[in-house]
């Protein structure tokens, strides 16, 4: 089967149901005018979202005119159920600082090794949502979707679109008629702390999750920050202790070997679902 890295973007925005609108601050790291993007250090959102650094879509490029990095601006945050995007940006002209801090938080890590497609997936150890150890070889034989989120990130593109598409993965394979049946879905909190295995559980619920093909998992941060570098998954705290990060996702065959690393949040449940399907049915002929 092919396997592939899709690129790094994120989905125009659409118009949305339960709509709401904040005025946000914050401190532009970059700028990408092809992707319509704008990275922000932005200040806490009351009521809806922390500090922390992430990239912000706009409709309009001219809304990026005359900014550069350092730069505190203004601007307008319009999120919806499954979108969000900035406008009304404003330069407030007051030179900031786009260098990392330096005190704050720091977790310790070990070298680790990058993996790409046919690169066998180490041996990690975890714990699910009912509390209980399991380790990834546990799911050799099956075709394995892993994605990395944290349960109280409320923006739409991100962590709840990563949810939301493994959902409708779960849903469209499981009503396939015919379908293979040894693939499983796997989500990985880079917030242990918080996530606990019975936050994990609730949130799990909440997306109607079927345990049988479907696991939450936590666990020791070393470990989670290893399996997630290995993937290219970048997560970090700030001085107030937001979590800022990016996207991966990906797609281990039957053999325990990484198929495709699916870059941000622009990949679909349907193609999932294709990709999960090839690797399960290459496991099942397989000798």
């Amino acid at each position: 089967m092919s396997c592939s890295r899709g690129p790094e973007q994120a989905a125009p925005p659409t118009a949305g149901t339960n709509r709401q609108i904040f005025d946000v601050k914050g401190v532009v790291q970059s700028i990408d005018l092809s992707r319509k993007e704008v990275e922000i250090r932005h200040e806490a959102i009351p009521g809806y979202m922390p500090a922390m650094t992430m990239p912000f879509e706009v409709k309009d490029t001219n809304e990026l005119t005359g900014l550069e990095p350092g730069r505190r601006i203004s601007f307008r945050l319009t999120v919806t159920d499954t979108e969000g995007w900035i406008d009304q940006v404003r330069n407030l002209d007051l030179p900031g600082t786009n260098a990392p801090p330096s005190t704050g938080p720091f977790r310790h890590v070990r070298e680790v090794e990058p993996l790409s497609p046919g690169d066998p997936l180490p041996n990690y150890q975890f714990t699910n949502q009912f509390g209980r150890a399991f380790s990834t070889p546990d799911f050799k034989g099956q075709a394995l979707a892993i994605t990395f989120l944290f349960t109280r990130c409320p923006y739409p593109t991100f962590c709840p679109r990563m949810a939301g598409n493994f959902e409708e993965a779960q849903r469209k394979l499981i009503a396939m008629a015919n379908a293979p049946t040894n693939w499983h879905l796997l989500t990985i909190s880079f917030d242990p702390e918080f996530d606990r295995p019975e936050v994990l559980k609730a949130y799990a619920q909440g997306h109607h999750y079927d345990p049988a093909h479907w696991t939450f998992a936590t666990g020791e941060l070393i470990d989670i920050t290893a399996i997630g570098e290995q993937f290219g998954l970048a997560f970090w705290r700030d001085q107030t202790s937001g979590i800022s990060h990016n996207l991966r996702t990906v797609v281990i065959d039957p053999a325990g070997r990484v198929c495709s690393v699916l870059q941000g949040n622009t990949w679909t449940s349907d193609e999932l679902v294709d990709l999960l399907l090839k690797a399960a049915r290459a496991g099942s002929s397989s000798p």
